[in-house]
């Protein structure tokens, strides 16, 4: 089961990755643009950016991993259980979240390098 460090570890592989906090919880950001934190709401879980579309696919797919709350409605980010989901998939979801809110400088530097 993933946790937190797994999450900062995953994420500061990426360029411009900060640990800091928002709305007083851990979270992350790339050149100072929010992209996830670790919920301490009573429903847990970490809050991550990700495609409105995307979001739409995952809560249909019924995948346990994925929720949302009625407070996350409309907005690009959907909740996930870390102890529901694997390290791949959320390796993938970090860095889909990072590469919407990298600077295009910054994506380009880095896709480059892939």
């Amino acid at each position: 089961m993933p946790t937190w460090d797994d999450v900062t570890a995953i994420a500061t592989r990426l360029p411009e990755v900060e640990v800091t906090t928002s709305w007083q919880t851990p979270s992350l950001k790339v050149k100072g643009k929010f992209f996830a934190r670790l919920r301490t709401e009573a429903e847990g879980g970490l809050a991550i950016v990700c495609d409105p579309g995307e979001k739409a696919a995952l809560l249909a797919s019924a995948d346990p991993a994925f929720y949302t709350t009625p407070h996350y409605d409309g907005y690009a980010m959907i909740l996930i259980h870390l102890d529901r989901i694997d390290t791949q998939r959320l390796t993938e979801m970090i860095e889909d979240a990072w590469l919407l809110k990298a600077p295009v400088r910054v994506r380009k530097a880095y896709e480059a390098g892939q």
